[in-house]
C-alpha cells in the first residue's frame, strides 16, 4: 500500500495566508483518500490540487482556522446529487456539540429553507477509532485548551496527526510507538493551547522528534529558525511518503 501525507496547509490561525489553514491529506495509490480537517483556506487547497470535493474527512477540532471550510463543503455538496448526504465527516463523539453549535445550529442554513447543515453529510462519530476504506484509524485525545474537545489521529505504522496540542509525550509513548511519521503541531514559542519547540525538544526523545513533522507555525521565519535547529518543518503542498501501516490496521479495500 503505497501511502503519502499532502500538506494542505501549515500556519496556525494567526499566519498568512500563503502558509494556509492547517490540514492534511492522506493519499494512497495517488488518489485522496482521507482529508483532515477542513478550514479556511484548506478548501481551496484541496480544489486546486485534486480538481473535487473531499469525499472523506475526519475533523480534530471546531476552531475556525479548521472547520471553516466545512460551511462552504455543505453548499458545494449540497447542491450536488452525486455527493449530497455522501460526504463522510468523522467526528470523536466529544466533538460533535461543539460541531453542531458553531456551524450546524446557525437557523436558515439555506435562505430557501428545507435544508438540514447535516443534510450534505454522512456523519460518523467515532471513540476510540474508525475504519475507512479498509484501514483501522485510531482517535486519542490530546491537550488543547480544555478536557475532550481536540483528538489526534494515528494510522498505527504509518502515521500520528496530532491536531492542536500541547506536548503529549505520555499519550505519544502509546500512540507513535511503531515508527510512524509524526504530524505535530508546533511553533518557535509555545503558548497555553500550542507546543513549542523548546519544549518538544526538552519533553521528547530524540528518536520521536527525528520522526515529528513540524507544522501549525506562525510565519515562514518561525520555520526556518526551526529548521535551523535541526528539525523537519512541513511546508504548504508538501507531500511526504509514509510507511506502510501495521498488517492488522489495513484489509482489503472494500470493493
Amino acid at each position: 500500500m503505497s501511502l503519502v501525507l499532502h500538506f494542505l496547509g501549515v500556519g496556525n490561525a494567526g499566519a498568512a495566508p500563503q502558509l494556509g489553514a492547517a490540514s492534511g491529506v492522506i493519499e494512497r495509490e495517488g488518489v485522496p483518500f482521507l482529508m483532515i480537517d477542513c478550514g479556511q483556506e484548506a478548501l481551496s487547497a484541496y480544489l486546486a490540487a485534486y480538481g473535487g470535493l473531499p469525499s472523506a474527512l475526519f475533523i480534530t477540532h471546531v476552531h475556525m482556522d479548521h472547520v471553516a471550510g466545512l460551511e462552504r463543503l455543505f453548499y458545494a455538496a449540497y447542491f450536488d446529487p452525486a455527493l449530497c448526504g455522501r460526504v463522510r465527516l468523522y467526528v470523536p463523539a466529544p466533538v460533535v456539540p461543539h460541531l453542531q453549535r458553531r456551524l450546524a445550529d446557525y437557523p436558515g442554513v439555506l435562505a430557501e429553507g428545507g435544508a438540514n447543515f447535516w443534510d450534505a453529510f454522512q456523519l460518523v462519530p467515532v471513540s476510540e477509532g474508525f475504519w475507512h476504506g479498509g484501514c483501522w484509524f485510531e482517535v486519542f485525545p490530546v491537550r488543547h485548551h480544555r478536557p475532550d474537545t481536540a483528538f489526534g489521529l494515528r494510522l498505527r505504522g504509518s502515521l500520528v496527526w496530532t491536531g492542536d496540542t500541547r506536548p503529549i509525550p505520555e499519550m505519544l509513548a502509546v500512540m507513535a510507538d511503531a515508527g510512524e511519521r509524526v504530524a505535530h503541531d508546533c511553533g518557535l514559542v509555545g503558548n497555553p493551547s500550542h507546543s513549542g519547540l523548546d519544549e518538544l525538544e526538552r519533553e521528547y526523545p530524540a528518536e520521536l522528534l527525528a520522526r515529528c513533522l513540524l507544522y501549525h507555525y506562525a510565519s515562514a521565519a518561525d520555520g526556518e529558525a526551526m529548521r535551523a535547529r535541526g528539525h523537519r518543518v512541513a511546508r504548504p503542498g508538501e507531500r511526504v511518503p509514509l510507511p506502510p501501516p501495521s498488517a492488522e490496521m489495513a484489509t482489503a479495500p472494500p470493493a
